[in-house]
């Protein structure tokens, strides 16, 4: 979860980052081209840097929401299983019962038998 937020926190300074106005070019190129020409540029540059901003912002989001959902399928995962084992524990401690009583009533039968053969 840390890297997580560590991750959010990093692209929200790389959007703010990458939103600010580019710096002035200097004087000397600006007299050579017109300034709509320069202006076209620069809105240009401004778009092209914004979209790939958000488009990093965008692969943060889905990276963040797969790497929940990978968390959620583990804990649900981890509780089928303790689920599963529950099960699996309460079946063998009737089956151990079973084989208990199965032993108790065979030994009560063995043990009357045994004692008229001694009288005898």
């Amino acid at each position: 979860m840390k890297k997580v937020i560590a991750t959010l926190i990093a692209g929200l300074f790389a959007t703010a980052a990458f939103a600010q106005t580019p710096a002035a070019p200097a004087a000397a190129p600006a007299a050579s081209v017109p300034a709509k020409v320069e202006a076209a540029h620069t809105k240009a540059v401004v778009k092209a840097d914004a979209k790939e901003a958000q488009a990093v912002v965008k692969a943060d989001a889905k990276e963040a929401k797969a790497v929940v959902a990978a968390k959620t399928e583990v804990a649900s995962a981890k509780a089928e299983a303790a689920t599963t084992k529950a099960k699996a524990h309460h079946k063998a401690k009737k089956t151990k019962a079973k084989a208990d009583e199965k032993l108790a009533s065979a030994t009560a039968e063995a043990a009357p038998v045994a004692a008229p053969a001694a009288a005898k």
